[in-house]
């Protein structure tokens, strides 16, 4: 993200605006060589010329070079002579079929987030989404088809699976043994921390449709002896199973606003053995409001895709740990694609 300020003598220029306005550009030619199949023709360490890559996507040789030369400067090709590559970002996380894929992600962003964004002045003046029709039986993803919500969950898979990881190095879960995953899509919370931590066991709680998701995952990953499922819907029942020491809220409670975050974590309080913890693990923003980017523009994203949705700080979410009966909260931060810390309330 470029600074639009500067505390030096250096004139300004409007260089940092020509960058923000033009973002859009990275994401799109990112957006289009996945749709064409640029990274899965180049899988495998195959190494291709621009004449040789214009016959295998069918397109001419003019957007051919000038794809594979915007790619490159996104540092998602390399070249050597006239011959481009997948640079290993690229080939590890674009190539379809990959376990950690990435580009559900960026595909399920160009069929239904961008299109949404192009009306983000009306979605504020009217404070609504604009990627469904609150007021109705549908619900956020009611509408989605269902290719587009296979890539959802494949995407969410992927940036969970990295943020479980960093998440494993900040706090000990060899203090609990049973988890609870409120919320947890595919798995990949339960998985990768199960796979870490020999004694935890763990239950994924989220939509019946989505548990059979899960229960896919659990099983490619043989952790059907560590990880099962569970269906419900946190939001509108009563309360949350009980009998576990630890309960996961992951990248959950910017969906909603604070009275329905606040009535949750009231909902794992209750749920929780004695001496239990919640975690809340999100892309958190900075006590003063103004950062980081990655926080404060998701909290502009749950504008067109939720009805109250928000990016809280540590400070808001401790506030509501302690007022809630939780009698201890730490902060741990760390850096993810998914999160950038957790904050951990603690019973005792």
């Amino acid at each position: 993200m470029p600074e639009l300020s500067t505390t030096d003598t250096t004139p300004l220029t409007p260089t940092p605006l020509m960058e923000l306005a033009t973002g859009f550009w990275s994401f799109k030619t990112y957006a289009g060589a996945l749709d064409l199949g640029l990274f899965d023709l180049l899988a495998g360490g195959r190494e291709l010329t621009m004449e040789e890559v214009s016959a295998g996507l069918g397109i001419a040789a003019r957007p051919a070079d000038l794809l594979l030369a915007g790619c490159a400067s996104l540092g998602l090709l390399d070249k050597d002579g006239f011959r481009y590559r997948n640079t290993p970002l690229s080939e590890e996380f674009l190539v379809e079929g990959r376990p950690c894929y990435f580009g559900g992600f960026v595909r399920y962003l160009d069929r239904r987030e961008y299109p949404a964004w192009q009306s983000i002045a009306e979605v504020m003046r009217e404070n609504r989404p604009s990627t469904w029709a609150p007021g109705t039986q549908e619900s956020l993803f009611d509408t989605v088809d269902p290719e587009t919500l296979r890539l959802f969950w494949d995407c969410m898979y992927s940036i969970s699976t990295f943020t479980a990881r960093a998440l494993a190095q900040v706090h000990d879960f060899t203090r609990h043994s049973r988890l609870l995953d409120v919320g947890g899509g595919a798995g990949a919370f339960p998985i990768e921390l199960c796979r870490r931590f020999s004694r935890l066991s763990a239950t994924v709680f989220d939509l019946p449709p989505v548990c059979d998701l899960a229960r896919k995952k659990i099983a490619e990953a043989r952790l059907e002896s560590s990880v099962d499922t569970l269906g419900g819907d946190f939001h509108r029942d009563a309360g949350l199973p009980g009998g576990y020491d630890a309960i996961l809220l992951s990248m959950i409670l910017h969906d909603w606003d604070e009275e329905t975050g606040r009535a949750l974590l009231r909902k794992c309080r209750a749920a929780l053995a004695p001496g239990g913890s919640v975690l809340i693990c999100e892309l958190l923003l900075n006590d003063e409001r103004t950062g980081p980017p990655a926080a404060a523009l998701m909290g502009m994203n749950m504008l067109v895709e939720t009805e109250g949705g928000k990016n809280y700080s540590a400070a808001e979410y401790s506030t509501w740990l302690r007022e809630e009966g939780f009698a201890r909260v730490e902060v741990l931060p760390f850096e993810a694609a998914g999160a950038n810390g957790v904050v951990v309330g603690h019973l005792d």
